[in-house]
């Protein structure tokens, strides 16, 4: 399962002392896909709450958030009533898509 908070990341210095620190996630692009859902949200709605909804965990709340960026507010759980968003259906191929924009190389 991927990790969506943090990446934790080691590297050797010259004098082979380990530096290890923390490294934000990339978030890839959300694929349109034939099964995608699309609903209106009411009062209430919340990117985790439907991610765990549609998802059955929390944790993929970024996936809907990343399917809508031109109607929801990218720094916010809270959603506007009323506006119509894409639900992604491919959550497996999306998360292979995450796990390959965040190995780490070393």
């Amino acid at each position: 399962m991927a990790n969506t908070n943090t990446n934790i990341t080691s590297l050797l210095t010259e004098d082979q002392t380990p530096i290890v620190y923390y490294t934000s996630p990339i978030y890839p692009p959300i694929p349109l896909n034939i099964n995608d859902l699309y609903v209106i949200t009411t009062i209430g709605d919340r990117l985790d709450l439907l991610s765990q909804k549609y998802y059955n965990s929390t944790q993929y709340y970024w996936i809907i958030s990343n399917a809508n960026p031109d109607r929801i507010n990218q720094g916010s759980l809270f959603l506007t009533p009323g506006i119509q968003i894409r639900i992604p259906q491919n959550l497996s191929q999306i998360l292979d898509i995450f796990t390959s924009f965040n190995q780490t190389v070393i």
